[in-house]
């Protein structure tokens, strides 16, 4: 199963990656770093999202929760037993994936515009419970992480470069796992149940543990995204750790930039996060939901003009040039004009 442009070569891809490793050392205004810390963190949510709702088509509007869950779990463990945020991120994705199997096992007995809305209401469930203990979870009004200087066991630095190297290593994580759910028959029974469940249904796949598979590995991926989120912010509230517009973004870019595709949500996140992020800073706080209303924007045009997603833009250009290149040297080398003598 390959779908978009081709896979980059051994050498592009190591050049590609030898240039975000320096960038930070170019890169100097700290404004700028902050902007490649959140898309390479709403890339990677988005390429976690794109597992379930790209290649299986399954509308999840609800991965809030699962990156409030690991946005608690490793806040909680880290205040109330000092346990470092390494060990907590690991343990929210855990717990993210096991809160997964009940969510998935209630939601996908529907379908279409009614397992989105059950998976709304999920994350907005798990966001009321979280706002009534308040004795255990800090109620509406959260708490900030105690800042300690620079102290990498404990995820805290003093330069945001560092959070710049973790979100990539993240991105690059998540990117693998995409690859290898691509090229596996995991990858090959998704697109299957995507395209039509019955039928995939009918010729042997058990739809019910692929979906469920699926499921627990983009859960795990969201709540690592929610851990390094907190760590990040220094701050944690219901409202934060389970926005609905984490659901939307995770979705958006992943529409926008190609669902299901290898490359599509970091396309998407390249082109909206840096677009949102300096519109708000032209417009300040005059005019608030600007952004907003520039991603419905971006999302229409890109619906109608190419469902394919911007990826599918790119990967039309490539193929127009492969095709036209050879015929065009060859062309030039071989054609002579008509009526021309034959050599000898």
């Amino acid at each position: 199963m390959r779908r978009g442009l081709r896979p980059p070569r051994p050498l592009g891809l190591a050049a590609a990656a030898l240039v975000l490793i320096l960038l930070p050392r170019v890169v100097s205004s700290a404004f700028a770093i902050d902007i490649l810390v959140r898309v390479l963190l709403f890339a990677f949510i988005g390429v976690a999202w794109n597992l379930l709702g790209g290649y299986a088509k399954q509308l999840s509007l609800g991965h809030a929760a699962y990156f409030g869950l690991g946005a608690y779990t490793s806040t909680i463990l880290l205040l109330r037993f000092g346990v470092s945020p390494w060990i907590g991120i690991v343990t929210g994705g855990l717990v993210a994936m096991l809160a997964s199997l009940p969510i998935g096992a209630l939601c996908f007995r529907l379908r279409g515009p009614y397992f989105a809305i059950a998976t709304i209401g999920t994350a907005q469930a798990l966001m009321l419970l979280f706002l009534k203990f308040r004795d255990f979870a800090w109620g509406a009004e959260g708490t900030t992480i105690p800042y300690h200087g620079n102290a990498p066991l404990m995820m805290q630095f003093d330069t945001k470069a560092a959070y710049y190297y973790i979100a990539l290593s993240m991105l690059a994580i998540g990117l693998a796992i995409t690859y290898w759910v691509e090229r596996s028959w995991m990858g090959y029974y998704l697109v299957a149940v995507g395209e039509d469940q019955d039928a995939a249904e009918a010729v042997g796949v058990n739809v019910p543990r692929i979906k469920r598979d699926i499921y627990l590995i983009s859960a795990f991926l969201t709540g690592l995204a929610g851990t390094f989120y907190v760590q990040y912010i220094y701050f944690i509230d219901p409202n934060t750790a389970f926005n609905f517009n984490v659901s939307v973004e995770a979705a958006l870019v992943s529409i926008v930039g190609g669902v299901g595709t290898l490359w599509g949500p970091v396309v998407g996140t390249v082109v909206l996060e840096p677009t949102s992020a300096l519109v708000q800073s032209w417009l300040g706080g005059a005019h608030g939901g600007v952004q907003l209303t520039l991603y419905a924007v971006i999302l229409i045009v890109v619906i109608m003009w190419r469902p394919t997603g911007l990826l599918g833009v790119l990967t039309g250009a490539y193929e127009r040039m492969v095709r036209v290149a050879p015929s065009g040297v060859s062309g030039t080398a071989t054609t002579k004009p008509k009526g021309a003598p034959l050599d000898g």
